[in-house]
């Protein structure tokens, strides 16, 4: 009708959406035309990256990150390499967005190696030069001191020394928060650490309908992925449990469900599975423009393992044993004693722990501890690369004997 007209309010980026979408504001003849500026991501201040993909999934964790970002002002996700935490805080980063009228900033340090360099890569994504030979962290806390920002400091796990850096911006800027990803907690004051859990998969043992299925997360993220190349590919009543399969494979790791849909080019789903069930260098590499430890999921453990001293990679290679977890007194029984692997397992199995190599299970009456099955396989090669394997493989033995 004549009374209708369509404005061009142009191109704006919107929460959940990969792409800048063309929004139009429909006006009718007699009614106001005039509304507020559109909450977009335009709106405030950022520099938060254009994602390429669709966002899957975690409603959960977004929102569970909203509030505990609304109560604690340092917010640290962990967890193991290739878990998601980086697009996780970028979503929960544009969700608060409008909490944040000067600025929410994206700080990517997977680069950056010299933590006396972190306050000039926060400076940088902030475009704050520090002129007349002022400190970077001293123009940080200049600019930022009656403002209400949020920085998202991605990779940190390599940078530990410098996260005093942050209480320091904390207590310098009360409207500041700071939202950390890390494969190992911060360990400073007043931090909130939010575990970053894999994607949720099937119980293989009870498969629910195909379009249940196709419903948990871990699924859709391949079907997804998969139809991104090989267009035609299709869920189905006969692929669908080799799927299921793949994906409680990888331990639901979102690295890994995109390395194996990826592979749908050569394999059906019914072959991948069947190759990764022999070993996970099926996966093969991810996208070229992704940081090398980020490629292969043998690349983010690697990377991890390689942070970890040398008592403690010698308790990750023994602990390997442990296909479906132990108490601590097995754990100290097998791995063991202090003077045999150089530190107190208790202390040693928290720190991993902290460092997202292994899972402290709850719900026990005394600690319990468990590893990834994609970070066991990669811990059991290095132990059998050791003369010691044999060695362990009958303390184990021996230790459920005597249960």
């Amino acid at each position: 009708p004549s009374s209708l007209t369509l404005k061009d309010l142009g191109l704006h980026r919107l929460k959940d959406l990969a792409r800048p979408e063309r929004l139009y504001q429909l006006n009718i003849d007699g009614l106001p035309g005039e509304f507020p500026a559109l909450r977009t991501l335009e709106a405030t201040p950022n520099n938060l990256p254009t994602q390429m993909t669709s966002f899957i999934g975690r409603d959960d964790q977004v929102r569970e990150g909203r509030e505990l970002l609304s109560r604690a002002r340092l917010l640290t996700l962990t967890g193991p390499g290739g878990t998601g935490k980086t697009r996780l805080s970028l979503q929960i980063a544009a969700d608060v967005m409008d909490q944040f009228p000067d600025g929410v900033y994206f700080v990517p340090l997977a680069a950056v190696q010299d933590p006396e360099l972190v306050p000039s890569a926060i400076a940088q994504a902030l475009a704050i030069s520090s002129t007349g030979g002022r400190r970077p962290i001293d123009a940080l806390l200049e600019h930022l001191h009656d403002k209400r920002t949020l920085l998202v400091l991605d990779n940190f796990e390599q940078l530990l020394p410098a996260a005093p850096l942050a209480i320091m911006l904390l207590e310098g800027s009360p409207g500041l928060r700071v939202l950390v990803s890390s494969r190992s907690v911060l360990r400073v004051y007043g931090e909130q650490e939010f575990p970053v859990p894999p994607l949720a998969v099937p119980d293989l043992k009870a498969l629910p309908s195909l379009s249940a299925l196709s419903q948990f997360e871990a699924v859709r993220l391949f079907i997804e992925r998969a139809v991104a190349v090989k267009p035609d590919f299709r869920a189905t009543n006969e692929n669908a449990p080799a799927i299921a399969g793949i994906c409680e494979r990888v331990d639901g790791l979102p690295l890994a469900i995109e390395l194996a849909a990826a592979r749908i080019k050569l394999f059906s789903p019914q072959a991948l599975l069947s190759r990764l069930e022999k070993s996970l260098t099926a996966l093969g590499s991810g996208a070229r423009d992704l940081p090398s430890r980020q490629q292969t999921l043998r690349g983010a453990i690697q990377w991890s393992y390689e942070m970890i001293d040398a008592p403690g990679r010698r308790l990750l290679a023994r602990f390997s044993v442990f296909a479906r977890g132990g108490s601590l007194e097995q754990v100290e029984s097998v791995c063991g004693p202090p003077d045999d692997i150089g530190g107190d397992v208790i202390d040693m199995l928290d720190q991993l722990a902290d460092q997202s190599l292994v899972r402290r299970l709850p719900d026990f009456s005394e600690p319990r501890f468990l590893m990834l099955q994609t970070i066991r396989e990669f811990m059991a090669e290095q132990l059998e690369r050791s003369d010691e394997a044999a060695a362990i493989k009958d303390r184990h033995v021996q230790a459920f004997i005597a249960l």
